[in-house]
């Protein structure tokens, strides 16, 4: 094996157990917050220097937990296609990803960001993002034209967050839930006419 295959090797074993390291994180304090250093590892399957080696202190693992699930958030979101995806589309399949992503890391996701930290950056992108598409749904006269966009945001915000934190939403599937979320968003609750 050669230098650049032994570091690509070993590069990609570092990653996976960056990967592991942040799963179990995740499953393991949201059950407990306060759970050790050594609970974690344990859930990873590996050592508590392996933990220590990768991330200096419970902090910089927490940071680095945040800044992951942020990044797939942001992906959740790309894959959404939000700029070319016709307005209705894009926020049904935004509002599915986002679903997925949010269900699987709902503690790192709620975590208080540090204002200049990634994960805080990448969250005002993903508010601004969703604002745009808001606004190309207002375009296209699925919202009022005299409606406060950063309020339809916060809006869509809380029903995301009572469609995750809702007990009679467990075990429906993310497409079901996106289409209440999006038709709940544009007509309220009010009868059709």
């Amino acid at each position: 094996m050669t230098n650049k295959q032994t570091e690509r090797t070993l590069r990609a074993d570092a990653e996976r157990s960056a990967r592991a390291i942040l799963t179990a994180a995740e499953q393991v304090l949201a059950e407990d917050p306060g759970a050790s250093m050594e609970q974690i590892a344990a859930a990873a399957g590996v050592a508590r220097t392996t933990i220590h080696r990768r991330f200096a202190s419970r902090q910089a693992l927490i940071e680095a937990l945040a800044t992951s699930a942020a990044r797939q958030l942001a992906q959740a979101v790309d894959d959404g296609r939000p700029d070319t995806a016709p307005p209705l589309v894009a926020m049904h399949r935004i509002t599915a990803n986002v679903l997925q992503v949010k269900g699987a890391w709902a503690f790192a996701l709620e975590l208080p960001a540090d204002p200049h930290s990634e994960a805080a950056l990448l969250q005002q992108d993903i508010a601004r993002r969703c604002t745009a598409v808001l606004a190309r749904a207002q375009a296209d006269k699925l919202i009022d034209a005299t409606a406060d966009l950063d309020w339809v945001r916060r809006v869509y915000y809380a029903l995301l967050g009572e469609s995750l934190h809702g007990n009679n939403d467990a075990g429906v599937d993310p497409d079901t839930l996106a289409a209440r979320i999006v038709d709940t968003l544009l007509h309220g609750a009010g009868p059709r006419t």
